[in-house]
């Protein structure tokens, strides 16, 4: 028997978590405006260069695929009526993608040469935060299931997912380059 009850959100509570990642992302692109000897990096936003896709290893295509469906869910979660069937259908396909993307992470290298970089501390932290995230709503510990959620998604996905859009990194050729 499904106990949840359904409330209806402010508009804001949904538009807060789209203005916030906008934000991240504006404040990752800083670099590209500043100058460098007196010559800008190169910014020139286009149609994404798939054509770079495939130069790419497999392990960084399954990271940015999960990344990717990740960070759409977790939008759609996070603007959900918490508790209601579909919240808990696309939760738990939000924790699959990002479990996926944690794991592969361990499959790039490249930032510190062909060592795991200070970023992996990130994936090794999702794979402790989702298993207590899901044992927390388990406890029906809301308060506790939500901050660990919560965190991971803008923390875990957003940040880190902004901080991919520097120059010189692959999402930025993709976009920017």
């Amino acid at each position: 028997m499904n106990t949840a009850i359904a409330v209806k959100r402010p508009i804001w509570r949904m538009i807060v978590p789209g203005a916030v990642a906008l934000g991240i992302v504006g404040i990752a692109l800083i670099p590209a405006f500043l100058r460098r000897g007196g010559e800008g990096i190169p910014f020139h936003p286009h149609a994404p260069a798939w054509g770079l896709w495939s130069h790419l290893g497999s392990g960084v295509q399954w990271h940015v695929v999960a990344a990717s469906m990740a960070t759409v869910i977790g939008f759609v979660v996070v603007s959900l009526p918490k508790g209601s069937p579909l919240h808990k259908i696309l939760g738990w396909t939000w924790v699959a993608s990002m479990a996926l993307t944690a794991v592969s992470s361990f499959f790039i290298t490249g930032l510190n040469g062909d060592r795991y970089s200070i970023i992996h501390i990130l994936s090794g932290w999702t794979m402790v935060a989702l298993p207590l995230g899901i044992y927390a709503i388990k406890r029906r510990n809301i308060a506790e299931h939500r901050r660990a959620m919560t965190g991971l998604f803008f923390g875990g996905l957003l940040v880190a997912g902004a901080l991919t859009f520097i120059p010189g990194r692959f999402m930025y050729q993709l976009f920017f380059g």
